[in-house]
């Protein structure tokens, strides 16, 4: 019978506190209504999907879902992307899961906490109790518990953001290191041929005793410095193919050809302002922890005993840490962390500004140097026809030929080296805007 009674006498003081745990949720805010709410039908829709539901409620994950990728569809680009992602142990995104799994814990918080009690009589036997405890009022502490974890979930998604763009911008970096080598063990061998005819008319002059040795020399020369070059351009197409497949979820060999990224400043916010604003909300939550932490609160206990005795309600007052000549000095730097978390968001806008701005003046500078290059290939071109009919019609030598074949194989290379650099920093824009990879598959 005892034994019941103690039963019954815990159970009413779970329920009890239960149902002051809803009333209070929030400091008091809306009580009535959330225990008028408990005795409706549920006439809603079904929920959203906890996904779905973090976008609704979080302005930076819906900013980081709404993301497409720049990369076309299909494209060499899409192709490398996808494998090096499906390749990833993306150690960010099991810190996300971690912080969703502390979101979905704190948002509980304002439940009673309910525990064993076991404390040692003064006779030395043990009394063993259960104790249920619900904060009544903590100015606010529980909300900005809730907030700060949150905001931890978008830090998290951010920085899982981030990872995931460095990640597909690298390995694409590496496919452009790839595909410029290739062109430029193209250009060398074509160089070389030509330069080998050189060489063979060279070496007949030489035979013949109508020119110096000392040319054939020079000549042959020039053709050991062209496949010197030749054989660095196939080992750094080797060496970058191999990393790259080091990161894939297969071969990668045998993609080949550049893709037009249209990107611009204008299309996103950067991910570094979005973890800034992430990191802001987190900053402002702590702070409000930590303020309510130097102010009194009250909160609600019982214990029930299995020796037959009755529950033992109480409330008490009280604050986490204990007031001191410093305190004054603690909750101004607590509000100035507020005023230094948005100081922080806009450092990390005009740095993001500045970076991109830097990069679409580099870029603007080599599309314009990658034309220039393309006309001044066509005037060396040009150049060398000319001489090539002089020295057909006797008025050159081979010599002079040689040197404006040389000024056309560096214009040829210039331009090459140009296009790949704008290749890249198209794909850096895109990297600093989030723009390598979609964001609902992130």
């Amino acid at each position: 019978m005892r034994h019941r009674a103690v039963k019954s006498t815990v159970s009413g003081a779970l329920y009890a506190l239960l149902l002051s745990g809803c009333v209070m949720q929030d400091g008091g805010a809306n009580g009535t209504a959330t225990m008028m709410a408990m005795h409706k039908p549920d006439t809603h829709k079904p929920e959203k999907s906890a996904r779905a539901k973090e976008s609704a409620e979080s302005a930076v994950i819906a900013a980081l879902q709404a993301r497409r990728s720049a990369l076309p569809s299909g494209s060499s680009y899409d192709q490398v992307a996808a494998n090096v992602l499906a390749a990833s142990s993306r150690s960010a995104e099991a810190e996300l899961r971690s912080a969703r799994l502390r979101a979905e814990a704190q948002s509980k918080n304002w439940l009673p906490s309910i525990g064993p009690s076991i404390s040692l009589s003064s006779l030395g036997a043990v009394v063993a109790g259960l104790l249920v405890e619900q904060v009544l009022f903590d100015n606010g502490r529980k909300k900005a518990e809730r907030d700060f974890a949150k905001a931890d979930v978008e830090v998290a998604a951010a920085t899982l953001s981030i990872d995931t763009n460095d990640r597909v911008y690298e390995a694409l970096s590496l496919y452009i290191s790839a595909e410029e080598g290739r062109a430029k063990a193209t250009l060398s061998s074509r160089i070389y041929d030509d330069m080998k005819h050189f060489e063979w008319i060279m070496n007949e002059r030489v035979t013949g005793g109508v020119s110096d040795m000392s040319d054939l020399q020079i000549l042959r020369q020039k053709l050991s410095h062209i496949k010197s070059e030749h054989s660095a351009a196939a080992e750094s197409v080797s060496a970058a193919l191999a990393e790259l497949n080091a990161m894939s979820a297969r071969p990668l060999g045998g993609l080949t050809g550049l893709s037009e990224v249209a990107v611009t400043a204008k299309d996103a916010k950067p991910l570094s302002v979005l973890k800034a604003e992430a990191e802001r909300a987190r900053a402002i939550a702590e702070a409000k922890i930590s303020r309510a932490g130097h102010l009194p609160g009250a909160k609600l206990t019982a214990t029930a005993g299995t020796g037959g005795s009755s529950v033992k309600p109480n409330i008490s007052v009280g604050s986490d840490n204990l007031l001191g000549l410093g305190t004054g000095a603690s909750l101004k730097a607590i509000a100035a962390e507020k005023e230094a978390a948005a100081r922080r968001v806009a450092q990390a806008q005009e740095d993001a500004n500045r970076r991109l701005r830097a990069l679409e003046q580099r870029l603007a500078a080599q599309d314009r140097q990658a034309a220039e290059a393309a006309t001044m290939t066509a005037q060396a071109k040009a150049n060398l026809d000319i001489f090539q009919e002089q020295y057909e019609a006797g008025q050159r030598q081979v010599m002079d030929v040689v040197g404006v074949f040389e000024t056309f194989a560096a214009q040829q290379r210039s331009e090459v080296v140009l296009k790949y650099k704008a290749a890249l920093t198209r794909l850096e824009i895109a990297k600093e805007l989030g723009l390598l990879a979609n964001g609902e598959e992130i």
